[in-house]
């Protein structure tokens, strides 16, 4: 059997202490998440995070910095993901349509998140965020492409 992890990108927004995160449908059950979701053919890892923002959450940021690379095999399924988790300001909110599957955006405090871990999409939302609060912050510039 080959091994194919999953590439996914992540985005941790905070605006006055308070993190965008989604809501969304995951196995039948409502879990929160960051903006999260797998790299497309022909994008960078950049304007994946960008897309999956603007599509999860119907708000455009401005990406700021890398806060961590992630290797995380899921539990329920086997499947190891690699997530570039980036940290970003908000610029505006959008009338855009969300993804299918997004019950809608919600902003948390790092308090209220911790209160309801039985709804997080995986221990990597909190480890996220955790990371960004103590500093991790590398220049975008680690990006880089192939050309």
């Amino acid at each position: 059997m080959r091994f194919t992890p999953h590439v996914t990108v992540a985005t941790v927004v905070e605006d006055d202490s308070r993190f965008l995160l989604v809501e969304e449908l995951a196995d039948g059950r409502a879990v929160l998440n960051q903006p999260a979701g797998h790299l497309e053919a022909d994008e960078s890892l950049i304007q994946a995070a960008l897309r999956e923002t603007l599509e999860e959450t119907g708000w455009e940021v401005e990406l700021t910095a890398v806060t961590g690379i992630y290797l995380y095999a899921a539990p329920s399924n086997g499947v190891t993901y690699q997530r570039v988790c980036f940290a970003a300001r908000p610029v505006r909110q959008t009338d855009s349509p969300l993804d299918e599957g997004i019950i809608g955006p919600r902003w948390l405090t790092r308090e209220e998140l911790v209160a309801q871990p039985e709804r997080w999409r995986s221990r990597l939302v909190l480890r996220c965020i955790d990371d960004y609060l103590a500093g991790e912050r590398f220049p975008l510039a680690l990006i880089r492409t192939g050309s």
